[in-house]
């Protein structure tokens, strides 16, 4: 766990490690809305796996803070970032939850009436449809920009130094 901590920073290894707990509630989150069609309990195992996993990584971080890291730039410690990497990071963060919220709707939507509808050339669904793909492309061109500016950001801060 040291090596990690002090290869991540003490952030970078919180955000890292909570993918044990926030997986698992992700996919009871996705599938719990079909359980009701396909008559299974798979969902609640998911949502169990991840109460337990969740009290996992609230142990690992409570270690956390007794392990000493050497002062050194790491990309993702929050106290280090600049102002501008702080908001850049912000912004990445928010429009990766977006196009993961679009991708979890595209998951679980059952899509026929949709398609039949803008297939009809109804004028709501396609300005419906329309919004979608528009919201779709504002998530990825968020993503691609704030990457970048986020990036620029620490490449600077790494250049100065400690």
């Amino acid at each position: 766990m040291s090596r990690y901590v002090d290869r991540f920073g003490k952030t970078g290894f919180a955000a890292i490690t909570s993918l044990i707990w926030a997986l698992p509630m992700a996919a009871w989150a996705g599938s719990a809305d079909l359980s009701p069609i396909d008559k299974t309990a798979y969902p609640w195992i998911a949502l169990g796996i991840g109460i337990v996993m969740l009290g996992v990584w609230l142990f690992l971080l409570t270690r956390l803070a007794r392990i000493p890291v050497a002062p050194r730039q790491r990309r993702l410690d929050i106290a280090q970032m600049s102002r501008s990497e702080k908001r850049w990071t912000l912004a990445l963060v928010a429009f990766g939850a977006g196009l993961i919220a679009w991708l979890n709707a595209a998951a679980t939507v059952d899509w026929a009436p949709l398609g039949s509808a803008v297939g009809s050339g109804k004028l709501g669904p396609i300005l419906f449809a329309a919004a979608l793909a528009a919201f779709l492309l504002a998530m990825v061109a968020g993503i691609w920009v704030s990457w970048r500016k986020s990036r620029g950001a620490y490449l600077v801060r790494r250049d100065q130094p400690v």
